[in-house]
């Protein structure tokens, strides 16, 4: 631990919304500069939680603005329950969180996609997303080189916060850390930032909140195993009010063959899903892949076993760019023949085929045409197709196994605009800031790409709101 135990702002967490806001405060604080203590559970080559292993998809257009509908879209799906306030908050401050980035040296890039999406206002766009060239990893560089320049900013590795502490009127003051060592020590601080994500490397939490054998999901990237919930019972345990849907998780369904971070399926709308006994149990053209991937997660984990395999042929093969919505760094499995490409996939034969057949019978008449909704359905099927439904008759067939992998929980600290903790009586906590995946805002569905842009931007709000209230 350093010796120094007085700080301006003690932020827990250096993913997105630990580090843009550790940049705004310590950027615009006058000389002498803010003290910061930036805590971080792993090490300093993991550092960056979830942000750090993350394609960070991001729901914008060469524009660098945020889809016009995203609010009543999370609105909707949601039942209501949403913070439109806090949406529309996001949509107004995502240019400037994405010039935030772009000054300090995150490139961003539009790559064109295969399949459409529905970024552009709910439409089945092909329009190109925005992504940072390097994933999320180049985010937590950026922001953490631009940290290392100045002297009075503390990078506290191999830290667990286990408590804040606050005066007797109720400020919050510090944080109560455990170093490497096991030994405790108290940090004091004029504001704190809990910027320390979900709890999904919490197995008590996920069997608590989420339900029986939740703690068996596996983790899609490495790093969110430090995501304890460690914040969101320090915030609970002083009075903080939450938000978000506490049971529910989002899951993606990702190749079960690879070990890379992320290696997630998205390219799916084309083929079909089948389940260990070679059923369909989903319709994979119910919507733009953006729209349905986190349902099918959900579904393989909550319903299927964990165990689900997709399967195409080479109508699939032959869209151009498909291989840019296979995450995986394996390619699919490929075979000549439907019977052998099941025996691959450890899957039986006849009940591959059987499926199949019944699949390809069940289409109707109509123009295949993966660049839109074309329409093209399935016809006495269940569960149907209702886009993009196209006989598996040509090989070379492919096909990836596949589980569910679980990326974060829904349920956290409920805070408001300016990322201030709030009671259940809406009363901000003084001293009190949270950011980031830690504050609950999704119910029932997960509109995404819009994850690290909310960690960024109310990473930033909440840093200047504790500078103000500082001077």
């Amino acid at each position: 631990m350093p010796a120094q135990h007085e700080y301006d702002l003690i932020i827990v967490g250096s993913g997105a919304a630990g580090l843009a806001a550790a940049v705004t405060y310590v950027e615009n604080q006058p000389e002498p500069r803010a003290r910061i203590a930036l805590l971080e559970r792993s090490s300093r080559k993991d550092r960056g939680g979830a942000t750090r292993w993350t394609g960070a998809f991001l729901r914008i257009q060469e524009n660098r603005k945020l889809d016009p509908d995203y609010p009543d879209l999370l609105s909707r799906v949601s039942g209501g329950r949403s913070d439109t306030a806090y949406v529309r908050k996001l949509v107004e401050e995502v240019p400037a969180t994405l010039k935030f980035i772009e000054d300090r040296g995150v490139k961003l890039m539009f790559p064109q996609l295969p399949l459409p999406h529905s970024f552009d206002s709910g439409r089945a766009s092909l329009i190109p997303p925005g992504m940072p060239m390097g994933g999320g990893k180049s985010i937590v560089e950026a922001l953490s080189a631009v940290l290392e320049r100045y002297r009075s900013v503390d990078f506290l590795y191999g830290t667990e916060a286990v408590r804040l502490t606050s005066t007797e009127d109720g400020q919050v003051n510090g944080v109560v850390v455990r170093g490497s060592d096991g030994l405790q020590h108290t940090l004091s601080g004029r504001a704190v930032l809990l910027a320390c994500g979900g709890f999904e490397g919490n197995p008590e939490m996920l069997s608590r909140y989420i339900g029986p054998n939740a703690c068996d999901l596996p983790l899609l990237a490495p790093g969110l195993a430090n995501n304890r919930g460690d914040g969101i019972r320090m915030a609970m345990d002083i009075g903080a009010d939450t938000a978000g849907q506490f049971d529910m998780i989002h899951a993606e369904p990702t190749d079960v063959r690879s070990d890379q971070p992320d290696a997630v399926l998205y390219g799916y709308p084309t083929g079909i899903f089948v389940n260990e006994r070679c059923e369909r149990f989903f319709d994979e053209g119910s919507d733009t892949w953006d729209n349905t991937f986190e349902k099918v997660g959900y579904e393989i984990w909550r319903n299927q076993n964990q165990k689900a395999y997709w399967i195409a042929d080479a109508h699939t093969l032959a869209i151009p760019g498909i291989e840019n919505l296979f995450l995986s760094n394996l390619a699919p499995e490929q075979a000549d023949t439907l019977q052998e490409l099941a025996t691959k996939l450890g899957l039986d034969p006849e009940k591959l085929d059987k499926s199949v057949a019944q699949f390809n019978a069940a289409v109707a008449e109509g123009t295949f045409d993966p660049t839109v909704r074309d329409g093209k359905k399935t016809v006495g099927l269940v569960p149907p197709k209702s886009n993009w439904a196209s006989p598996l008759d040509e090989g070379p067939y492919i096909g990836f196994p596949l589980t569910a992998k679980i990326c974060f929980t829904y349920g956290g600290l409920r805070t408001d605009l300016d990322g201030r903790v709030v009671t259940a009586s809406s009363i901000p906590i003084p001293g009190l800031y949270a950011a980031g995946e830690i504050t609950g805002l999704y119910y029932h569905e997960y509109p995404p790409a819009t994850s690290v842009l909310r960690s960024l931007t109310f990473g930033r709000l909440a840093a200047q709101h504790a500078l103000a209230s500082v001077r």
